[in-house]
């Protein structure tokens, strides 16, 4: 991975892995796709290596992961998916050449069409889309507890109560967040001479 690019969150979940390719959406937004060439390069992280990808593929991409974000975000809120996203996931669906094959290992991997295109992949991300939001997975679609990242994630934990989008990320942030508060009040309340 280049450097000058921020890292990729992955994730066990495709679909919502790839809304992970824009980060902390109500703050300072990271995107995490930025170039044709990086999109190659998270599709390659994610076994749907493509030979290529132009800037109009690149945009029809940010098109299906805006879908995907907002159609779980309203399956998450328990509110009606938006028209519009619905009709992006289904035709990005339809569009593509792909097919789930099984290994050896009895793993399930997609096989993309010759040449691969873009288009491809992004019809195995959108079938993944589908299958979580129509609720064929167990599971639920949950938002990040984290005020600047609100990213929707697919909680397949046994309670199905988790609250971070990646402990590791925003989790800590909001552990550390708490620290520090606390530390500040003790400080406070020690200085004040209150207990």
């Amino acid at each position: 991975m280049r450097a000058e690019f921020p890292d990729f969150r992955l994730g066990s979940v495709l679909a919502t892995s790839f809304t992970a390719t824009l980060t902390e959406r109500c703050g300072n937004a990271v995107e995490r796709i930025p170039t044709p060439q990086r999109l190659v390069d998270w599709l390659a992280v994610n076994g749907l290596a493509v030979d290529s990808c132009t800037t109009a593929q690149l945009e029809l991409a940010r098109d299906l992961r805006e879908a995907i974000h907002a159609a779980a975000t309203a399956t998450a809120s328990q509110e009606a998916l938006p028209a519009t996203a619905v009709h992006i996931i289904n035709d990005r669906s339809v569009q593509g050449r792909a097919a789930a094959v099984l290994t050896p290992e009895r793993h399930r991997e997609w096989r993309l069409g010759s040449p691969s295109r873009v288009e491809d992949a992004l019809s195995v991300i959108a079938a993944d889309a589908i299958s979580i939001i129509a609720g064929e997975r167990d599971g639920k679609m949950a938002l990040c507890a984290s005020p600047s990242c609100r990213a929707a994630f697919f909680d397949s934990s046994q309670s199905r109560t988790r609250k971070w989008c990646d402990m590791n990320t925003c989790g800590n942030r909001q552990k550390k967040a708490r620290f520090n508060a606390n530390q500040r009040k003790n400080r406070t309340a020690a200085g004040t001479g209150v207990s």
